[in-house]
């Protein structure tokens, strides 16, 4: 027992060693990017998930690693002066030495410049998780084909977290636990190929499109040019200048009509699909602003609507792939012609290259090589082979993606009606009222388009502000779906 006449040693003796001393700064640096990374995501711009992370993981890692030091280095102090070590005395600094003076400045800068660092590397980590780098190429590896996709969109400089993550807790905890899975997943190697956005964890058009794009806005008539090659010798270009009646669903900006009438807040239009991928819409019910119903159906469909999930269309329904396009092969091969990547005085240049695309391949690096020795044997020069090898690479490379099963037949575009049934899935003729006096088939091509010019040369220089009739190339056409031939790759 101690005598009473003993001086009471006081505890934070325990903690004047160099092992605390640094455990106090340690922690001192997590708890300060702590607070500065939780500072960053309440004054940024939108939310991000990944602060979470920063924030709740790995800054109290560090704390607790510092807390570890701390006690680490008064255990041995305890433990040094229980055995009367030699030299075991508590840390004293005397600033009357000159040693402990430049010893004191060495660690106060130091630890300064471990705050600063501390500082700088949690806003830079931030801003990382926020760019479609960290999604796309570090994070999530088996979403390389969205990745890449992604690129050719005019949503490329958006964040991924924009889209894929919403506002408040409960979409960040979604998120995470959902991310969890995927991690899980994707270090298994059991992830689903190709990978599909399913109905389980859906995010609706208006927590995502509508964050940014005005639903009532009206646009009117908007010109477009499609400049397409045919796949003959010569590559003959068919240019299509038309006008889309895109037009708009709110009165009070415009008169209601266009492709845009769908998006009309007055009406309801809702919807069965008989697949998950939705390429067949057998049942569909119109509501006015009066609150009339009108149902469609196409004949083969005798269930009833009520036992199946009804959807109601939003934008995401037409735009299936705003900010993730695969290219079909004769698309990313007319866009190389036009911007010419490939030469177009090549003879079957858009054949051949659509022809070497197309072909199974089980691997990326298979069908580089497959490709490039297929374009050699069709074009001898060594020098035309090496642009046109190198082009149709770049296009595989972007469009196809053989490891996850994924180019542009696995994931449908339903914008237009060319490779997709896209519009036809509903205006087919097919869909007709219960008393088979409607349907919901367009009344012509001019509905939702006015074509202006059309094909080459002097043809394309005849514009007609009334509108062309549409000029196949070789049959008639209006009594079948274009994609009965126009498949995305080598036509039928």
């Amino acid at each position: 027992m101690a005598d009473a006449s003993t001086p009471r040693r006081s505890f934070k003796r325990l903690f004047r060693n160099w092992l605390s001393w640094a455990g106090i700064v340690l922690a001192a640096s997590a708890l300060f990017a702590f607070f500065l990374l939780l500072a960053i995501d309440q004054f940024a711009g939108h939310r991000n998930p990944y602060v979470g992370i920063l924030a709740y993981v790995v800054a109290p890692l560090f704390l607790l690693v510092g807390v570890a030091l701390i006690l680490a280095g008064a255990f041995f102090q305890r433990r040094n002066e229980r055995r009367a070590v030699r030299g075991a005395k508590p840390l004293v600094i005397d600033l009357s030495r000159r040693r402990d003076r430049r010893i004191l400045a060495v660690f106060a800068a130091s630890a300064v410049a471990f705050l600063f660092v501390t500082a700088l590397g949690s806003y830079q980590t931030y801003q990382y998780t926020e760019s479609v780098q960290f999604c796309g190429q570090r994070c999530h590896l088996p979403m390389e084909p969205e990745f890449v996709g992604s690129q050719h969109t005019a949503h490329a400089k958006v964040e991924c977290v924009a889209c894929h993550v919403g506002p408040g807790a409960a979409a960040y905890f979604r998120t995470k636990i959902n991310g969890v899975k995927q991690l899980y997943h994707a270090i298994a190697n059991d992830f689903e190929r190709p990978i599909y956005v399913t109905a389980a964890n859906p995010r609706p058009a208006q927590a995502i499109c509508e964050q940014c794009h005005w639903p009532q806005k009206y646009a009117g008539s908007v010109e477009r040019t499609y400049r397409h090659f045919l796949s003959d010798e010569k590559n003959t270009p068919f240019t299509v200048r038309l006008l889309l009646n895109v037009g708009g669903g709110d009165p009070s900006n415009g008169p209601e009509g266009g492709i845009h009438w769908h998006m009309n807040i007055a009406n309801k239009i809702e919807y069965i699909a008989a697949d998950d991928r939705l390429l067949s819409i057998p049942w569909v019910r119109m509501t006015d602003p009066k609150g009339v119903t009108t149902e469609y159906r196409t004949p083969d469909f005798k269930g009833d609507p009520s036992q199946s999930r009804i959807r109601r269309m939003d934008c995401m329904d037409c735009h299936s792939h705003p900010a993730h396009k695969v290219h079909s092969p004769n698309d990313a091969v007319d866009l190389a012609l036009a911007t010419g990547r490939i030469d177009p005085s090549v003879p079957w240049a858009k054949a051949k290259i659509v022809a070497a695309l197309v072909k199974p391949y089980s691997a990326k690096p298979e069908a580089l090589q497959k490709i490039a020795a297929s374009l050699r044997e069709d074009y001898p020069d060594p020098a035309q082979a090496d642009r046109l090898i190198g082009e149709a690479q770049a296009i595989y490379r972007d469009n196809f993606f053989p490891e996850v099963k994924l180019d542009w037949r696995t994931h449908p575009d339903f914008v237009g009606h060319k490779s997709w049934d896209g519009c036809f899935r509903c205006h087919d003729g097919k869909h007709t009222s219960a008393d088979g006096k409607m349907s919901i088939k367009a009344s012509d091509c001019r509905s939702c388009h006015l074509i202006l010019a059309q094909g080459s040369g002097e043809k394309l220089e005849q514009v007609n502000p009334k509108g062309h009739d549409f000029m196949h190339i070789d049959a008639e056409y209006a009594e079948y779906s274009c994609t009965e031939c126009h498949t995305g790759g080598i036509q039928k």
